[in-house]
Parts: structure tokens; C-alpha cells; sequence
């Protein structure tokens, strides 16, 4: 009965002094933040009308100047010129199929077949096919023996290897498979070198990677624009993955299917009409940043940046869009947000000593690409950045706590380069938030590498302490079940919170976080 009642009573200082630690000022501001706003926002990031906010898509766009009209009502200056927008210049490398018909049909790339290629832009017609069986040249199996397939279309069986009758591999002797069928793309670079003008390739995986992939596929891919006029595209082979339904339709011709060929392999000729016009190309995309400042006071000149990207998968051709509702429309909600409480104070005579610089980020998806162009055109000298906090992702709950504590949020990279970072955030946990800081992923031998895959690590790279706070990974990650009904709105707002006391602490030293550390 004694140590009952004597637990309670030494519980009361503890919390008094935790309620002393507390200044009025931030707690009113952090107030700010609700649930009804954050799903206000959110709703709106995420809903069809925004398209999944795609790079060079529309919905992006949208993104963008719904962020910029947040700042701008907020009070948050404009610092390109008089807009709220930096540009981002981007390169879009895709594969473009303008026509690609066989025997008269209409053949859809990302739907009927998927390509591997990298060629320049060229036609490419034939009147008759060589079927070249698996396409094996081996002593023991040779399915281009006295075949010339030199500016040729062909066909090939892209698995497998032929067996007797006992189910050996004709090439091995054993069960063993020879690397015909081992190693992924002997095959076809071997078919490659004897220049063929085209290689259909068919199997039984095709159908299902474009049912998996589809048009994800034809996607294409991003870099930063560097002004330099490439070369695009090559004199290569490209390989198109049909399927082999496409495939039994070209072989009906000679009276035999795909799996009849597996059984017993021959090369022949078929006739049949191939019309096809396709290659890469090259779009110039100027997806922008939208950056608003919040001028601080004494320490104006020292910059603070508060970041999240706005990006995400956007829209197919078919119409299925990714709604990103926590990648990384959260994220996105919460910069919005926790610009607003800081606006509000600085309105109310409480704003920050040092500037903050609120940063909807383009293009994180395709690379961290957004992120790498500011750094690289840096609006603020980066010598005068005294640190980066970036949210990406911190609406859900991950499957490693689904079934446990969910009062936690994962803080990766606070001590990576400023031993104090991390103080500082730890202070503000335990005296405003008291949830658990997780930090698994901030371990070396993190298989995932997360430290290095958002967009706090681009600033990282420049020397400024950086990190990110983040809920984890779920199922519905980059998938269009990434609704804002399965965001947990009252754990996204107190992880808001975390990060507003944690910039108010940096933002209002004396003296700017220390690079005393490297943990990289």
C-alpha cells in the first residue's frame, strides 16, 4: 500500500516542472495546427481534380499554385523576383511509340507490349518475321545455325531452354540450366550482335509485367536539364515484349503456338506485316519549387529551410491516379501549416529571429530532383543556411507499429551532421510532444538507405544540417490506395507540432547549430 500511494506523489513535481518548461508563446502558435485543417488541405491535394500531382502533368501544376496561393495568404514573401515559383529545369527522356501495327492491328505500347530500347527515332517495316526458336547459339543448341537475321525482324522465345525427354537441359546434360536461361539478358545481347533491325521477344512473365507495371512503364525518365544538346538515342536493337497471345497470332501462320515451340524448337520464316515508328525523344519540363519567406528579425540574413515535396505518381493514360494523400501530400500539408503558425505569430509581435524558408518541392519522385536544383541555384547563399527539416510522408501508421505504439514518428539524420539537431529536437519532444522518436533507419546498415533517398539529403550533401521526419512505410505506398481516409489525422498533426517547436528552438538561438559532426 505504501509504494502504491508514494508513485503518484512523486509524479506531481515531474510534471510540474515539465508544465514550467513550456513557453505560452510557442504552445498558442503550435495550437494553430488542427485536424480540420490538415484534412481541409489534404482533401484537396488528394483528390482526383489534382490528378495525383504528377511531374509535368496538370495535377502538378495545380499543386503548385494552390501551394503558392497558401503562402501568399499566409503573408509569406515571393523571393524569384515577384513570384513564388524557381523553375526547375527538366529533361524528360521517354520512349515514344507513335504506331506500332502487326498484321493490320493496332498494338498499344504500356497495354499489348512494353519496349527495351534506347534507339533514335526510326520506321521500322518488314513483310515476314524470323521466328529464331529460345535464340540459344551453343555448340550443343543452336537456333540460328544458317540463319542471316542481319537487318531482320525477329522473334524469340525469352526463357527457357529446350530439354530431352527426360526433362535435362539439352546444353547441360543434367537439371541443371546452362545460362541461357540463368543469366537475364545473354539471349538477347547475343541476338544483338548479329544486328537484326528489331527483336520481339516473348514469354510467359510479359502479360504479367504489363498487368503489374502497365503503363508505369512508359514513364520515361528525368534528369535535371543542363543546357548541353545530347544525342539522343543510339543505333541499338530495341527488344519489344509482346505477349505471347500477340506472339500465337504472328505463329498461327505455320501452324504451331509459343508452347508447341517450347516442346520442340525450330526457326523458320513467317510472313507477316510490321509497321511500327518509335524512339526516344526528349521534353523540356520547367516544373517549379514554390518557395515563400518568413523574414526573421536580428539574424535575418541566416536562413532556415522548412521543406516537404508536393509531387508524386499522377495520372496513367487509362485514367488510375495516385492520390500520394501521405506520399507526400502530409508532408505537403504540414510545411503549409506549420508556415501559417509562424506567419501568425511573427503577425502577433512573436516571430523568429532567423528567416524560414518554406519550400514545396518539384520532382522528388523522379530522382530528388527539385531539391538538387535548388541547392545547386540556391535562392540564399548556402553558406547562410543554418540547417534543413524536411517531411515527407508522416500521415500513416507504418506496419512496423501498426500493431503497436503509435505515438512514434521516425527521425532520421538529426545527429548526422549537428550533434545538437538532435538535442534540439529531443528538448522539444519531451517537453511539448512526448511521443516516441524512432530512430532505426538512421543506422548504417539500413538495408532501405532512407537517410538518402528524400530531399533533406541534397542539402546534406552541401554541409547543412539536415534530416527528416517521416511515419513509415505501409502497403499502400505508391499504390493508388493512398487515400486520405486511411491518414491518421491526430497523430499527423502532433508530428506537425514536433517539427514547429523543433525550428522555433533553431530558429531562435543565439547561436547557429554547429557542423560538429559526420555521421554521412
Amino acid at each position: 500500500m505504501i509504494r502504491q500511494w508514494i508513485k503518484p506523489l512523486l509524479l506531481v513535481p515531474a510534471l510540474y516542472s515539465c508544465a514550467l518548461a513550456q513557453d505560452p508563446v510557442q504552445l498558442k502558435y503550435a495550437e494553430l495546427m488542427t485536424q480540420e485543417s490538415a484534412k481541409k488541405h489534404l482533401t484537396i491535394l488528394a483528390s482526383p481534380e489534382f490528378e495525383g500531382r504528377g511531374t509535368g502533368q496538370k495535377g502538378g501544376e495545380k499543386a503548385a499554385n494552390y501551394i503558392a496561393e497558401e503562402f501568399k495568404s499566409y503573408g509569406l514573401l515571393p523571393v524569384v523576383g515577384e513570384s513564388y515559383f524557381q523553375p526547375v529545369h527538366l529533361l524528360k527522356t521517354s520512349y515514344v511509340v507513335e504506331n506500332f501495327t502487326i498484321n493490320g492491328q493496332n498494338l498499344e505500347n504500356g497495354k499489348d507490349f512494353f519496349i527495351q530500347g534506347d534507339n533514335q527515332k526510326a520506321d521500322f517495316n518488314s513483310d515476314e518475321i524470323v521466328f529464331v526458336g529460345y535464340g540459344i547459339q551453343d555448340p550443343k543448341h543452336n537456333d540460328l545455325k544458317n540463319l542471316d537475321i542481319k537487318g531482320k525482324v525477329v522473334l524469340v522465345i525469352n526463357e527457357g531452354e529446350p530439354t530431352d525427354a527426360q526433362g535435362n537441359s539439352v546444353i547441360t546434360g543434367t537439371s541443371k540450366k546452362s545460362e541461357w536461361s540463368t543469366s537475364r539478358f545473354k539471349r538477347l545481347q547475343e541476338l544483338t550482335k548479329l544486328q537484326p533491325k528489331l527483336i520481339l521477344a516473348t514469354g510467359s512473365g510479359v502479360a504479367q509485367m504489363i498487368e503489374r507495371f502497365g503503363a508505369r512503364m512508359t514513364g520515361g525518365r528525368y534528369s535535371l536539364d543542363l543546357g548541353e544538346q545530347e544525342n539522343v538515342g543510339s543505333a541499338n536493337t530495341p527488344v519489344v515484349n509482346i505477349k505471347e497471345e500477340t506472339a500465337n497470332q504472328i505463329l498461327a501462320a505455320k501452324q504451331t503456338t509459343v508452347e508447341a515451340q517450347k516442346q520442340q524448337p525450330s526457326s523458320f520464316t513467317v510472313k507477316a506485316n510490321l509497321q511500327a515508328s518509335m524512339g526516344v525523344a526528349q521534353e523540356k519540363l520547367f516544373d517549379p519549387n514554390v518557395l515563400g519567406l518568413l523574414e526573421g528579425s536580428d539574424l535575418k540574413d541566416e536562413i532556415m529551410v522548412i521543406s516537404g515535396h508536393y509531387d508524386h505518381d499522377g495520372i496513367l493514360p487509362d485514367g488510375t491516379f495516385f492520390p500520394g494523400a501521405d506520399d507526400n501530400g502530409s508532408g505537403t500539408v504540414g510545411v503549409m501549416e506549420i508556415a501559417r503558425a509562424f506567419a501568425q505569430a511573427k503577425k502577433d509581435g512573436h516571430g523568429p529571429r532567423r528567416s524560414l524558408l518554406f519550400i514545396g518541392l518539384a520532382a522528388e519522385e523522379k530522382g530528388l530532383l527539385g531539391s538538387k536544383f535548388y541547392v545547386e541555384n540556391p535562392i540564399f547563399p548556402l553558406e547562410n543556411t543554418v540547417a534543413c527539416i524536411n517531411l515527407d510522408m508522416i500521415g500513416r501508421i507504418d506496419d512496423k507499429h501498426l500493431n503497436g505504439n503509435h505515438n512514434y514518428i521516425h527521425a532520421i539524420g538529426l545527429d548526422k551532421l549537428s550533434s545538437e539537431m538532435k538535442a534540439v529536437a529531443e528538448k522539444a519532444n519531451d517537453t511539448y510532444i512526448q511521443m516516441e522518436l524512432d530512430y532505426m533507419y538512421d543506422d548504417p546498415n539500413d538495408p532501405l538507405r532512407l537517410y538518402y533517398r528524400s530531399d533533406h539529403y541534397n542539402f546534406a550533401e552541401k554541409g547543412i544540417p539536415s534530416a527528416f521526419f517521416f511515419s513509415g512505410l505501409h502497403r499502400h505506398y505508391h499504390t493508388p490506395e493512398d487515400t486520405v481516409d486511411k491518414i491518421d489525422f491526430p497523430m499527423m498533426v502532433k508530428r506537425e507540432k514536433l517539427v514547429f517547436h523543433t525550428v522555433w528552438d533553431i530558429a531562435n538561438r543565439d547561436k547557429r547549430l554547429p557542423v560538429d559532426s559526420n555521421k554521412q
